[in-house]
């Protein structure tokens, strides 16, 4: 079991988690492909977990699997980021690679799709909803892992890695927006 599949999710995760009711992560096989949703709300505004989303550079000081993560080329609303990192389970470690396109519609919609790296097709779309109590967001991915992924391990780490990424993340997004407000 390779990390790519553990940890993208991983895309791409230590840290504060989130609230159950504040996420939610399935994971399931369909075949070889691992099909994720999540749906994570946070605190602050739209352009707040857009700008925490979208740090590609910055990443790997609040998201604690990367290791390295940057913005490889940009054009317009296009960009190439190469991220690497490790995923930890027990006594073993995972390292991952990828290289994807990210296609931005402001403050609205992260696409992305696989360039390069440890899975044989990667795409994925994350949607920013604001509501009455911040924002909201929602992530499909459907990824095909180079590696064999163990059936029944193999889903609860990626489903685990996750949340503690998205956890990561929306405690990004409620630090960023209380700095913001002064508090």
């Amino acid at each position: 079991m390779r990390a790519a599949a553990i940890a993208l999710v991983g895309c791409l995760l230590g840290g504060p988690a989130a609230g159950a009711d504040n996420l939610s992560v399935k994971v399931r096989r369909q075949g070889d492909t691992v099909v994720m949703d999540v749906e994570a709300n946070a605190p602050g505004s739209v352009g707040e977990a857009w700008s925490v989303l979208t740090d590609y550079d910055h990443m790997a000081s609040f998201i604690s699997n990367i290791k390295q993560s940057k913005v490889t080329a940009h054009d317009g609303n296009s960009l190439q980021v190469a991220q690497a990192g490790e995923t930890r389970v027990g006594f073993l470690t995972f390292d991952f690679a990828v290289v994807r396109t990210v296609e931005l519609v402001p403050q609205q919609e992260i696409r992305s799709g696989l360039v390069s790296g440890d899975f044989k097709s990667y795409t994925s779309i994350t949607r920013l909803t604001p509501t009455p109590a911040g924002v909201r967001i929602s992530h499909h991915g459907e990824y095909v892992p180079k590696r064999w992924l163990p059936p029944l391990v193999g889903p609860a780490v990626i489903e685990s890695e996750t949340k503690k990424q998205y956890g990561e993340f929306v405690a990004e997004i409620a630090r960023r927006s209380a700095a913001a407000q002064g508090r």
